[in-house]
């Protein structure tokens, strides 16, 4: 499976006629936050594939009553599907989502490192299951934030999150799919191994080939 992964940047390789032809052989794409959603249905509506996406510190909240994005299930009218503080089974992969980045001027989608803990608490029951029902507790996490000590930067918007690094040793997924750092030096590490997990910077956009 390959999946195309996105982040804060509207990146001029994806939005473009060519994206058709450039990504074709693309199953699903993830957002990993601060991107308008036009942008994503616009990928979606090009692709024609599932795209999964959580929400970073410059979205808002696109969920507020009678939004005319949302719809069913927390789906856009785009075919966009929020998956913050949830789990999903998508194209025989198993992604949980966490949106948000830590809190620094009391804005919305910002997060302690104690409200992070209780956003992963939310999903355990979820993940126990799949680990019941599938064999294993989740292929993918979905976050804006990156981990603590893993692509953050060292100032309070930008410091990563203590709590991904012990669900990373807990529940061991093959991929954490992230955004908010922004990368403008072509040197700096986009992927990077934490235990058996790769932590992958989604800025602009990425390709993981899960086949690899």
């Amino acid at each position: 499976m390959k999946i195309l992964c996105i982040s804060d940047q509207i990146d001029p390789v994806v939005y473009t006629g060519a994206i058709k032809a450039r990504f074709h052989d693309i199953d699903l794409i993830l957002s990993a936050g601060d991107l308008p959603m036009d942008y994503l249905d616009f990928i979606v509506s090009s692709l024609n594939k599932p795209l999964l996406f959580v929400l970073g510190n410059h979205d808002g909240n696109p969920f507020r009553k009678k939004s005319p994005f949302q719809g069913a299930g927390g789906a856009y009218t785009g075919g966009a599907v929020h998956i913050g503080s949830r789990t999903r089974v998508e194209e025989g992969l198993i992604f949980a989502g966490l949106g948000g980045s830590r809190w620094y001027n009391n804005g919305g989608n910002q997060y302690t490192q104690f409200e992070m803990r209780l956003a992963i608490l939310k999903i355990l029951p979820s993940l126990l299951l799949n680990r019941l029902l599938r064999g294993r507790f989740l292929d993918v996490l979905l976050t804006h934030a990156p981990p603590l000590g893993v692509h953050d930067r060292p100032d309070r918007c930008h410091q990563g999150f203590k709590p991904f690094l012990w669900f990373m040793r807990l529940f061991k997924p093959k991929y954490l799919v992230h955004g908010h750092t922004h990368l403008y030096d072509l040197s700096e590490p986009r992927v990077s191994p934490y235990h058996a997990t790769s932590v992958i910077n989604a800025y602009g956009h990425y390709v993981i080939d899960t086949r690899a």
